[in-house]
């Protein structure tokens, strides 16, 4: 439980951040922090945003993979 409140006070405290810092910072796979962040979400603290438009498609054109992975832009907003 403890994980739990953790990561909602977290997000609280920084208004917004992304499934990889959570992931990061909570040294748990970014599947994990998702299931928990489902929780507050349908307690109505959180809501999930995908944002997408930071990438120009760096991927595919030059390769950087910098942002392969879509939990880069998986972020969490407090609206508690």
């Amino acid at each position: 439980m403890s994980v739990l409140l953790d990561l909602r006070n977290y997000v609280r405290e920084h208004k917004s951040t992304s499934l990889l810092d959570l992931s990061n910072k909570f040294r748990m796979s970014p599947e994990a922090v998702r299931g928990m962040m489902q929780h507050w979400e349908q307690k109505g603290l959180v809501r999930q945003q995908n944002d997408d438009t930071s990438c120009g498609g760096c991927v595919v054109t030059s390769g950087c993979q910098s942002c392969m992975s879509q939990i880069t832009f998986e972020r969490y907003i407090w609206v508690g």
